[in-house]
């Protein structure tokens, strides 16, 4: 079965990551606690979406208002959005992601891209760049109810492309994009530009680490040839 899709992270991975996290942590935290979450269920370490996991169960287990958290959810991306749409405007693309795109069109691939952020950011980037054309599918965070490393998104986008996992690619620079892979049993590979390290990649379940992105058509002809064998 060669491969027929492609399904894209996007910063980190087709974008550089300079989103202030810690920052952004920071501040979703303080707001949860306003709300009323025990400032001991929050570690500033984790992401908000561990964050707002949290803070959901605990609503549900104090008796709050219907609809309460989902206020509290919405504010805490409108929080992330604010930092999302700064770093968007002052990102740059990875070296060689024009290129790659255009070698992974002109293979007749199909394309995705499944990213944690705001369809606003998402958005905004790859109409920044005019990348937007090469993806058939988006799915960002606000079109699901979970994100990576559940695997909501990629079935979404694996759905809108009409592709089957073994036989797609997921390309990511960070452990979850690996868990997602490995659990829906496509072929995983990491871009360790920074969020992750080779070896955490690896460790969640990437097949295949390149370190650049113009590795990847490269790497996608040599898995068709060993499948066709």
């Amino acid at each position: 079965m060669p491969v027929e899709a492609v399904i894209f992270d996007l910063d980190g991975t087709l974008a550089n990551f300079n989103l202030d996290y810690k920052t952004l942590r920071a501040e979703v935290r303080s707001y949860l606690i306003r709300t009323s979450v025990p400032a001991s269920l929050l570690n500033v370490n984790e992401s908000i979406f561990e964050m707002l996991k949290k803070a959901e169960i605990f609503v549900k287990n104090n008796g709050k208002p219907a609809g309460t958290f989902e206020e509290v959810r919405s504010q805490a991306f409108a929080i992330a959005e604010k930092y999302e749409m700064e770093a968007a405007s002052t990102t740059s693309l990875q070296p060689g992601a024009n290129e790659t795109l255009k070698e992974l069109k002109r293979m007749n691939l199909k394309m995705g891209l499944c990213t944690t952020s705001s369809d606003k950011a998402a958005n905004y980037i790859l109409q920044r760049f005019k990348i937007e054309d090469f993806f058939q599918s988006v799915v960002p965070r606000n079109k699901v109810k979970y994100v990576k490393p559940n695997t909501e998104q990629f079935e979404l986008a694996l759905k809108a492309l009409g592709a089957r996992p073994k036989a797609t690619v997921i390309v990511g620079d960070s452990t979850v994009d690996m868990q997602s892979a490995k659990e829906l049993k496509a072929i995983a590979v990491g871009l360790p530009t920074g969020l992750s390290t080779m070896e955490q990649l690896m460790n969640n379940g990437a097949n295949y680490i390149i370190t650049s992105l113009t590795d990847l058509p490269v790497l996608i002809k040599k898995i068709n040839e060993v499948k066709q064998r």
